[in-house]
């Protein structure tokens, strides 16, 4: 019988050896950010990042409130299949956007979650709350207000993930997918043996759940 497993992204990608190797290792999707920060990467390095990851994986272009005609630009120049989108965006900009998207929501509170089925994604990625902060705090949150989510698209869980707590992240919230970035680096750069050992651990977990 086959089953379905949580999907997981790795995000914060700046190296295409990292990109390929994670790929290979078993990440459904890799992430590339072009928001201003320490990960940030250009659209010629997203590039050859998005050339070296091998095919059937997914390649995902991060944004922050960057004009629509620029995301699209970047979106063909790259090769991306999807557009993550961690800002302010409306759904309207969702829905002109004419691309595949992923909106990022903050955690903070009920409210704002339940308030999120009005975006007309193909997921929603839901992400530690941290005042002006767009994303990547490297801290989680409490995860019992996924609890009974009414949400239409798929729900992927990031914030504060890594190694030694994907497991019961995924056990108790049993999200479409997970969102890690900080979680598998060390000194600010991404460590290929703590991102094999997320996925290994994510895939046991969702697969025993799933059995």
């Amino acid at each position: 019988m086959q089953v379905n497993t949580v999907r997981i992204k790795i995000c914060g990608v700046r190296d295409p050896r990292i990109a390929e190797t994670a790929a290979l290792a078993g990440a459904d999707a890799i992430g590339m950010v072009f928001a201003p920060g320490r990960r940030q990467v250009t659209p010629e390095q997203a590039r050859a990042i998005c050339q070296a990851i091998p095919p059937l994986v997914a390649r995902v272009g991060v944004f922050v409130d960057t004009p629509a005609a620029e995301v699209r630009q970047i979106a063909h120049y790259c090769g991306l299949d999807l557009v993550q989108l961690h800002g302010r965006e409306s759904p309207d900009y969702c829905r002109e956007l004419g691309l595949r998207c992923i909106k990022a929501v903050p955690a903070r509170n009920r409210q704002t979650l339940e308030q999120a089925s009005i975006y007309p994604v193909a997921a929603l990625l839901v992400d530690t709350y941290l005042e002006g902060v767009a994303g990547g705090t490297g801290q989680p949150f409490n995860w019992r207000l996924l609890e009974n989510l009414p949400l239409k698209a798929p729900l992927i869980l990031a914030g504060g993930l890594n190694p030694a707590n994907v497991g019961r992240a995924v056990a108790l919230v049993r999200p479409y997918g997970v969102d890690v970035s900080s979680g598998v680096e060390v000194n600010g750069q991404k460590d290929l043996q703590l991102i094999k050992a997320f996925i290994k651990r994510a895939r046991e977990v969702s697969a025993y759940a799933a059995g």
